[in-house]
């Protein structure tokens, strides 16, 4: 206990502090693209900036799912990764890409808590513990929700297996990283929205939107891969799949005819929770818009579009249901993070820290009925679904394998829980 209080001091500390920084430098740098507009116009650049600093470290091709195999399989990670992912999510922010926060905060925060086991001396499995706190305590604070951060770090790795010797560890972390950022300015997360009566109609109601939800989060899903899958294939030299991905930002701005889908777009998450306005297309925009910019090769997560592309889809599809705007709205937001990510649990307790425990069943029914019927895919390929979503059975086979058409490899095929761990 000794040991691990320890551990996570150290990288609730570090994680606060700099998660802190990144807070405020992606806050800073959205203020500057809308008090000049102009900046849009330098993402080429940025992204040139962004590739070069990737080669010069050599992190490059690096992200959230190395993340997940250091957990996994014990794989090193590079402290030059955390300087990487920062300078290039403050410039993707700062020139209008699509993008959210929460790609960096796993990255740095895995590499952070990794780094401070290392100067713990601890064994090769306390190091991925001590990855995964790091996760959770980064999480926690850019979003100030340090129970779904613990829980979102013990169950995304691998669907199906909870890591309890974690769970100590990620709690400790992301509530002294949450402690940090509070007392250095960072407003957590939250938002005002008021909760129907439980009642047998809208519980129907809101399975109904569940199902529309889950089908988003596979789009979503699927759009992102596909388009990364084909931009690498069709532009396989990064400095010119950069600069063509942020001339085409750049396009669908203008064509657009606003700027609301560059960016995280929290202004538009709020717009759709508390007041119940957004525009039809939204969802459908914003994951253009995102896969385009990630793609290219510029940085930052996709859990932040989620919530955009939740929020807005069930904020316009929630009162052909009968659903209040903005309740609609924020059931979309956990329903579509739940499909996206595989983790029911944390998106319910995520609903809770954003949201309030108002509405808690329905939160409860629309993120079951989304992770059951968005398959197997998922945000991360890297993640690992252990058994099955509709029985009792053990699979073992990463995210998106099955819907990629990508052969499973023999040691995901089965063959005993010993297997996953090795």
């Amino acid at each position: 206990m000794a040991k691990w209080l320890a551990v996570a001091l150290v990288t609730g500390v570090c994680c606060g502090v700099v998660g802190s920084l990144f807070h405020i430098g992606v806050e800073r740098a959205t203020e500057l693209r809308e008090q000049h507009p102009w900046l849009l116009w330098c993402l080429p650049a940025a992204g040139l900036v962004i590739v070069a600093f990737y080669k010069l470290t050599k992190t490059e091709g690096q992200g959230t799912n190395d993340i997940i195999d250091a957990v996994h399989h014990g794989k090193p990670l590079s402290i030059w990764l955390l300087p990487a992912i920062f300078l290039g999510t403050i410039l993707t922010h700062l020139c209008g890409g699509s993008a959210g926060r929460e790609g960096a905060a796993l990255q740095m925060g895995g590499t952070i808590g990794r780094h401070a086991g290392n100067l713990f001396n601890l064994d090769d499995r306390d190091l991925r513990t001590a990855t995964m706190a790091g996760m959770a305590a980064f999480f926690s604070a850019l979003f100030g929700t340090p129970l779904t951060a613990t829980v979102f770090a013990i169950v995304v790795i691998s669907i199906g297996v909870v890591y309890h010797v974690a769970f100590i560890p990620c709690l400790t972390a992301s509530l002294v990283a949450y402690w940090i950022s509070v007392e250095l300015g960072v407003a957590p997360t939250r938002f005002s929205v008021a909760a129907p009566e439980l009642e047998k109609l809208m519980l129907l109601r809101v399975a109904v939107l569940g199902v529309g939800c889950a089908l988003v989060s596979v789009l979503l899903c699927r759009t992102l891969h596909f388009a990364e899958h084909q931009m690498k294939k069709r532009l396989p030299n990064a400095w010119l799949r950069v600069l063509v991905g942020g001339g085409a930002v750049i396009a669908l701005t203008y064509l657009c005819g606003t700027r609301d889908y560059n960016g995280a777009g929290m202004d538009l998450i709020t717009a759709a929770v508390e007041q119940g306005t957004a525009r039809p297309e939204a969802f459908l925009l914003k994951i253009l818009f995102t896969a385009v910019t990630l793609s290219a090769g510029f940085k930052g997560g996709e859990v932040v579009p989620s919530f955009f592309v939740g929020a807005t889809f069930g904020c316009v599809a929630g009162p052909l249901l009968g659903i209040p705007a903005g309740f609609a709205a924020a059931l979309g937001l956990a329903a579509v993070f739940c499909g996206a990510t595989n983790c029911p649990l944390a998106s319910i307790f995520l609903s809770v820290e954003l949201f309030g425990d108002g509405g808690l069943l329905y939160f409860a029914l629309i993120c079951g009925i989304s992770y059951m019927l968005s398959g197997y895919n998922g945000l991360y390929s890297s993640q690992t679904i252990v058994y099955s979503k509709l029985k009792a059975q053990y699979i073992n086979v990463r995210t998106n394998a099955y819907h990629a058409g990508e052969p499973v490899p023999p040691f995901q095929q089965g063959g005993g829980e010993e297997t996953e761990r090795d």
